[in-house]
């Protein structure tokens, strides 16, 4: 274990267009904006080093966000000197998604759906361990996948688990 570990600070996301990701954390998932910081480009090879990008690259912006009960999302737009390659899917090495939990599945579904973002199919009943959980898959407009899930009566592993997993509705626990 990483001496002095306690968890997961923020995401950081890599976004076509800051306005449209401010909006889409702001206004459609209820993020507080916390703060912003300037770009960061150099002439040595800092972003090399440092980013394992291009040292060409540039940072135009990052911003700040908080999400609920801790979520904290670090949002960057870059000037990448050698282009940008395409959202890797899920299936792809490196693909990736953001789950948020929700306390009402439908009401949440029917949010997104009124926002005109894009709603991947229905919401599933998880089986198994994860019995008692609904998820539904929903892209932001730069095509990044997220994640919306529930569980508000647990899941089954839970009755005799001696470890849970961590929840945003009870993070004391």
């Amino acid at each position: 274990m990483i001496p002095g570990l306690r968890g997961s600070d923020h995401i950081g996301i890599t976004v076509p267009d800051m306005d449209a990701a401010h909006d889409f954390f702001v206004r459609v998932l209820g993020a507080d904006h916390v703060y912003s910081l300037p770009g960061k480009d150099g002439d040595d090879d800092w972003m090399q080093r440092q980013l394992d990008v291009h040292p060409r690259t540039k940072i135009i912006e990052i911003r700040f966000y908080r999400l609920g009960n801790g979520s904290n999302f670090e949002v960057f737009t870059y000037d990448a000197a050698d282009g940008q390659a395409d959202m890797p899917r899920n299936s792809d090495i490196g693909g990736h998604h953001v789950a948020l939990y929700v306390d009402d599945m439908d009401a949440a579904v029917a949010h997104l759906r009124r926002e005109g973002v894009a709603v991947l199919g229905e919401p599933i009943y998880s089986a198994g361990p994860a019995a008692g959980q609904r998820w539904v898959y929903f892209t932001a407009p730069w095509g990044m996948n997220f994640e919306l899930v529930s569980f508000p009566t647990g899941k089954s592993y839970e009755t005799e688990a001696p470890v849970k997993l961590w929840h945003p509705a009870h993070p004391a626990e």
